[in-house]
C-alpha cells in the first residue's frame, strides 16, 4: 500500500527519489530570475517531514556548509520519511554575502510575511505558505552576527518540552534558553506547531570546520532519533545549560584582545581580555564579573565604550 501523495510547491514529490524545486523569490533589477533551490529526498517508507535551512542571513555561511556536507555524505537521504534541505535560503545575501535582503530588512523578523508587503515579506509569506505546512520538524542554522563568534549551540524556549529533547540529542556543547522573537522564522513555525531547532555556531563569513562537525554531527543524531536514519546517537558529553545569560560590555574604547577561551568555564576575577591604546601608554583588563561560562566572544579588534565582548552565563 503506498503512502498518500507529498506535494511541495505544487508540485507531487515521488517516493524513493531525489527531487530539486526552485523556489522563486523575485526578479533581479537586471530582469534575472533568482531562485532558491529546495532539495527534497523522500523515501519509500512512511515517516515525518523534516526541514534543514540554512543561509536565511545571506553572510552566515556556518550554516551554509553544515547543509552542505550532509548532502555530501548523504546523510540526507532518509530510510523512512522526507528531508528537505534548503542551504541557501537568503540567495539575495549569500552572493553579496550581507545578513539584509536587498530591501535592507532583516528576513528572519518579517515572518509570518504578507503577500503585499516588502521583498522580503512577501518571500516570508511565500516560505510560509507554500513549505511551511507541510513539514514536521526544523533546524534552522545560524552563525554570530558580525564578528560575534558563537560556541556551537542549540537555542530553545525552556517551555518548549519537543524541542528540549531534541535539543538533548543533538547534543552540541551548550544548550541556551531563548524565547522565541517575534516575526521570527522560529516564531512562525513553533505558532503553526512544528518542532523547531536554532543551531547557533561560529561566526559571519568564515567556515569554522569544528562548528560544521557539530552541526552535522548532532542534525544525523536528530534524525537518527526520529526514525528517519538507522544508526546509533552519538553522545559526546553532556550540554552545558544556560538559564540566563549576560553581556559583558566594554568599559572603555580601544584595541581588544580576548585571551579566555569560547565555550569555558571562568571563575569570578579571571581576566577575560584586555582594551589596550595603540600607542602603548594605556592598558586596562576586563575581569569575568561572576563564575560563569562563555559561550560567544566578539573577536573585533577595535571596540567602543558600551560594546558587547562576551555573552556570559549566569550561573544558578
Amino acid at each position: 500500500m503506498s503512502s498518500k501523495p507529498f506535494i511541495l510547491l505544487g508540485k507531487v514529490i515521488p517516493e524513493g527519489k531525489r527531487t530539486v524545486l526552485d523556489l522563486d523569490v523575485a526578479k533581479l533589477h537586471t530582469r534575472t530570475t533568482v531562485k532558491v533551490p529546495v532539495i527534497i529526498e523522500r523515501s519509500k517508507n512512511p515517516g515525518p517531514v523534516v526541514l534543514l535551512l540554512a543561509g536565511i542571513h545571506g553572510d552566515e555561511i556556518n550554516g551554509v556548509g553544515i547543509v552542505r556536507e550532509i548532502i555530501e555524505q548523504k546523510i540526507n537521504k532518509p530510510t523512512c520519511g522526507t528531508i528537505i534541505c534548503i542551504p541557501v535560503f537568503n540567495v539575495f545575501g549569500y552572493l553579496i554575502q550581507t545578513r539584509e535582503f536587498p530591501d535592507g530588512r532583516d528576513l528572519n523578523r518579517m515572518f509570518p510575511g504578507s503577500s503585499n508587503g516588502s521583498l522580503a515579506s512577501q518571500f516570508a509569506y511565500q516560505f510560509t505558505k507554500e513549505i511551511a505546512p507541510f513539514v514536521d520538524y526544523v533546524i534552522d542554522f545560524h552563525t554570530g552576527g558580525g564578528e560575534r563568534d558563537n560556541i556551537a549551540q542549540i537555542r530553545c524556549n525552556i517551555d518548549d518540552e519537543k524541542a528540549l529533547e531534541l535539543a538533548k540529542v543533538f547534543n552540541p556543547p551548550m544548550i541556551v534558553f531563548s524565547n522565541n522573537i517575534t516575526k521570527s522564522l522560529r516564531d512562525t513555525l513553533h505558532n503553526l506547531g512544528k518542532t523547531i531547532l536554532l543551531f547557533e555556531g561560529g561566526k559571519s563569513k568564515e567556515l569554522d570546520a569544528n562548528v560544521i562537525n557539530e552541526g552535522v554531527n548532532g542534525t544525523k543524531n536528530i534524525l537518527i532519533h526520529l526514525g528517519l536514519l538507522e544508526g546509533e546517537i552519538t553522545v559526546k558529553g553532556n550540554p552545558i545549560f544556560v538559564h540566563k545569560a549576560k553581556w559583558l560590555r566594554a568599559s572603555h574604547s580601544g584595541m581588544f584582545k580576548a585571551m579566555a577561551k569560547n565555550g569555558t568555564f571562568v571563575k569570578k576575577k579571571e581576566v577575560l581580555g584586555v582594551i589596550q591604546d595603540p600607542f602603548g601608554e594605556f592598558k586596562k583588563k576586563i575581569f569575568a564579573p561572576f563564575n560563569c561560562h562563555i559561550f560567544c566572544i566578539n573577536k573585533t579588534p577595535i571596540v567602543n565604550k558600551g560594546d558587547a565582548l562576551f555573552h556570559l552565563s549566569i550561573e544558578e
